[in-house]
């Protein structure tokens, strides 16, 4: 099993100053917008419909979710300090929260290592495990407005 680095370097900062600029990109930065303000799943379906091609979120959703996932490899592979790239880079977790709910019916029957990385951030680092509680609140209160 992997474990995570004793402490973040000069390494860990560069990396996560190198993702931070990435987030800035214009596409990026509008799939990200989308995707927080108009993906709001209340079932399975509303995330399966979003999945599929055609969708007018799928474009964004893809790469917002695949953004997130290589990020968090990063961690869960020890390339990067986890507790250290979580304190700066949590919001792919308001997206994991809010697939959550239908995550082990989604990779039954869609993708079987769907948000693995994600997940991992999520139960593996004190961080991340906040803000996956965090998240989780705050969709549940969206949701409930509806």
């Amino acid at each position: 099993m992997l474990t995570l680095k004793d402490a973040p370097d000069h390494h860990d900062a560069e990396l996560v100053l190198k993702l931070y600029e990435l987030r800035r990109e214009a596409t990026l930065r509008q799939s990200r917008q989308e995707i927080s303000s108009k993906f709001m799943p209340a079932s399975f379906d509303d995330w399966l419909a979003v999945s599929k091609d055609g969708h007018p979120l799928n474009e964004a959703y893809r790469q917002v979710s695949s953004y997130w996932e290589m990020t968090y490899a990063m961690a869960k592979h020890g390339v990067i300090d986890g507790e250290f790239m979580m304190e700066s880079c949590g919001e792919g977790l308001y997206l994991f929260a809010k697939v959550r709910p239908y995550l082990e019916r989604f990779r039954s029957e869609v993708n079987p290592l769907a948000f693995q990385n994600a997940e991992w951030v999520a139960t593996n680092t004190k961080r991340g495990q906040f803000l996956a509680e965090r998240f989780a609140k705050r969709v549940a209160s969206v949701l409930a407005a509806r």
